[in-house]
């Protein structure tokens, strides 16, 4: 296979390990949920080799088709090395599957025609596009980051407005011309 398992580490991996057990049996309960009703998997990688599970927590690439877009894999941020494909009829239908999610944090277009690009720049309701590029790398700094709906918590990370959130706006008012105040030591000058 041409998508190389290993550890992060190592710098000839293209699919590391999950972040943590229960992340990898969630995996893997949605790749064997796939059957005729909930989609098909088409392409499963070879099984981890028993010395790399001692590594860490991994799951193969696997590609699923056929799944409707009511099924649980169609609605869920798997966070994994799963592909889900759904076929649409048409433009306006892929629009409308894509858009009929509870999650809106990345999502990606290909085509060559600058209509339909211009209209995924309208419709797409996403927090990152992608358009005729892989749908993963945004730059920090560059490309804040982050979805609405069920995706993201607030504030896009990774833009310079990002650090704002974090501070706590005060107000302060204060009557300079009241009589009262103690005299200041310090000589006006």
């Amino acid at each position: 296979s041409s998508l190389r398992i290993g550890p992060a580490e190592d710098p000839g991996t293209k699919v590391g390990p999950v972040i943590d057990k229960t992340a990898q049996e969630r995996l893997q309960k949605a790749i064997s949920s796939a059957d005729p009703e909930h989609g098909e998997v088409v392409a499963l990688s070879v099984p981890i080799d028993k010395k790399l599970e001692k590594q860490g927590t991994f799951v193969g690439p696997t590609i699923i088709t056929g799944v409707h877009q009511e099924s649980r894999l169609a609605q869920e941020e798997l966070f994994g090395p799963i592909l889900v494909v759904m076929k649409a009829k048409s433009v306006d239908e892929a629009f409308q599957i894509a858009n009929n999610t509870r999650y809106a944090l990345t999502g990606g277009v290909y085509s060559r025609s600058p209509s339909t690009l211009r209209r995924a720049r309208r419709e797409f309701q996403v927090g990152n596009l992608y358009l005729n590029r892989e749908i993963t790398g945004a730059m920090v700094q560059r490309h804040p980051f982050g979805g609405f709906r069920m995706s993201g918590i607030g504030s896009k990370a990774g833009g310079p407005d990002y650090l704002l959130q974090f501070l706590i706006p005060v107000n302060v008012s204060e009557n300079t011309v009241r009589r009262g105040f103690a005299p200041s030591a310090d000589p006006v000058g």
